[in-house]
C-alpha cells in the first residue's frame, strides 16, 4: 500500500505535500516567447513521482505533455500544470524541453522548418543562484540568440539552412549551451515564464573551407563539379559554382543574391 501523506484542512480544502490547490492558489504557470519573424515553438514538459513518492507510472506512459504539436492548432501562450496524478501515481513538473522553430521560405514551394532547443528544470529545491527571478509583475525571462548556418544540397545545390541556438547572459553576449534556466516548483504557480530569442545579424556557413566571403555575401566554392556534394576550395578559390535558392533564383553570391531567376546552371 502507498505510504499515507501527510495532510491538513485547510478553508476546506484538503491540502497533501503535492499536487491540491489551496483557495487563491494556482497550480499553473503560464510559458509564453518573444521570437523573431517565421518562428515558432512547441514544448514537451516531463514530469517525474512526486518527492517523497516510491509509486511509479507503467511504462513511462503519460508522464509527458506536449504543446503546440504538428496536429494542434498553435498557441503564442502555454499553461502548464505543475501537478499530476498518473495511474494513480502523483507527479511534479521535471523539465520543460522547448523547441525552437525557424521556417524558411513560408510561401514558397519548398518552403520547409528547422529547429533547434531550449529548455529549464524545475525542482523542489535549488541554489539561490542557479535559480531564475521574477519582477514583481511576477514574470521572468531567459534568452538566447539564433543563428542560420547554410549550406547546399543535391546537384543543383538549393540553398538549405540549419539552425544553431546559444545561451545569452543579462548583457545579451552569447555563452555556452542552449538557452536554459532553472525554477523551484513553489516559485511557479501564477507566474509567466518567458523566452526571448533574438536572431543573429549574419549568416554563416555551414562548413567550413566551402565559402568565401566577398563583398555582398559568400561564393561557394565549385569542388569537382556539381555533383561533389562537399566541395571543399582546397585553396581554389578561383573557381565558384552557381545555387538556387528557395524560390528557384539562380545565384552566384548569397546572401546577396540578384541574378535572374530563370537562369539554370
Amino acid at each position: 500500500m502507498r505510504r499515507m501523506m501527510q495532510s491538513l484542512t485547510l478553508g476546506g480544502c484538503l491540502v497533501l505535500a503535492v499536487g491540491c490547490t489551496a483557495p487563491g492558489r494556482s497550480d499553473t504557470f503560464t510559458f509564453t516567447t518573444d521570437l523573431p519573424p517565421d518562428f515558432t515553438y512547441d514544448l514537451k514538459a516531463t514530469y517525474v513521482p512526486a518527492t517523497g513518492e516510491t509509486c511509479s507510472v507503467p511504462g513511462g506512459k503519460n508522464t509527458q505533455l506536449g504543446f503546440n504539436n504538428l496536429n494542434q492548432e498553435y498557441k503564442p501562450t502555454s499553461d502548464i500544470v505543475l501537478y499530476r496524478t498518473v495511474s494513480g501515481c502523483p507527479l511534479m513538473l521535471n523539465f520543460v524541453e522547448i523547441n525552437v522553430t525557424g521556417i524558411m521560405g513560408r510561401d514558397q514551394k519548398r518552403a520547409y522548418s528547422t529547429y533547434d532547443y531550449a529548455g529549464f528544470a524545475v525542482r523542489p529545491e535549488l541554489l539561490e543562484r542557479t535559480k531564475g527571478t521574477f519582477n514583481a509583475a511576477g514574470e521572468s525571462e531567459f534568452s538566447g540568440q539564433c543563428q542560420w548556418l547554410f549550406r547546399t544540397i543535391g546537384p543543383k545545390r538549393y540553398i538549405t539552412k540549419i539552425l544553431t541556438c546559444r545561451n545569452t547572459d543579462a548583457q545579451g553576449n552569447v555563452t555556452q549551451g542552449h538557452p536554459f534556466t532553472a525554477y523551484t516548483l513553489d516559485q511557479l504557480p501564477g507566474k509567466t515564464v518567458r523566452l526571448k530569442i533574438k536572431l543573429a545579424d549574419e549568416e554563416e556557413p555551414y562548413m567550413g573551407d566551402t565559402w568565401v566571403k566577398v563583398p555582398g555575401g559568400w561564393k561557394r566554392c565549385m569542388g569537382k563539379g556539381f555533383e561533389d556534394q562537399h566541395a571543399f576550395c582546397y585553396g581554389n578559390y578561383k573557381d565558384f559554382s552557381t545555387f538556387r535558392m528557395v524560390d528557384e533564383r539562380v545565384c552566384t553570391i548569397y546572401p546577396g543574391c540578384t541574378e535572374n531567376k530563370d537562369e539554370t546552371p
